[in-house]
């Protein structure tokens, strides 16, 4: 078994041999390009963000943006993510269509042993993000999470175990609140409705 096969099936592992300390490199080097792109050139930044991540995405991406190999990552159309987001990709991260993410978003697929002795090894575990997520700012995304589709994370939350679809959830550690019922489509904000005439002014505005 070759290391990367070791990182990508959930082994220890240590990060330098097999072309990892270069891939690194060449992620920083596309990741300060990325970065360094101006807001009015739209068509540069997608062309640098799809170098970054080794793929061609129809996310859009936020500047500061960072992460370890970018090509580990998968962004499904539409999906929005917001300034100061950190992907920690030695594990795989695949994201759905349409979601958002809140400002400083960390998602971390690597940890450590938790002994001293050993914890010069790293160990990862996927993190996997439904479709129609929104992630609120600040949260934090631990290794091996699985996020269902629709659900909402509240701003500040530590994710560190599954959360199902279609649900609210938020705290340290995060947990399920509620789930999305009928008043959410009634209100948008405490006891702000939702109606058809002020949709109606809104959309004229555009």
């Amino acid at each position: 078994m070759t290391m990367r096969e070791r990182i990508a099936n959930g082994y220890l592992f240590t990060d330098y041999c097999e072309g990892l300390p270069e891939d690194r490199v060449n992620c920083k080097r596309r990741m300060i390009a990325f970065n360094a792109t101006s807001p009015e050139d739209e068509a540069g930044r997608m062309a640098a963000m799809n170098e970054l991540f080794g793929k061609e995405t129809g996310a859009w991406i936020e500047p500061p943006f960072y992460c370890c190999y970018g090509y580990n990552i998968t962004i499904g159309e539409g999906s929005y993510i917001n300034f100061n987001c950190n992907f920690i990709d030695d594990g795989k991260i695949t994201i759905g269509k349409k979601v958002m993410f809140g400002p400083a978003v960390t998602i971390a697929t690597v940890g450590h042993p938790i002994a001293p002795d050993m914890r010069e090894y790293m160990y990862t575990d996927p993190v996997t993000i439904g479709d129609n997520c929104w992630i609120g700012g600040g949260v934090t995304i631990c290794p091996g999470v699985t996020i269902g589709e629709n659900t909402v994370i509240g701003a500040g939350s530590v994710v560190t175990k599954d959360i199902p679809a279609n649900c609210v959830a938020a705290g340290n550690p995060c947990k399920v609140i509620r789930e999305i019922d009928e008043r959410d489509k009634m209100y948008y904000y405490k006891d702000r409705a939702i109606t058809a005439e002020d949709l109606l002014e809104e959309r004229k505005l555009r």
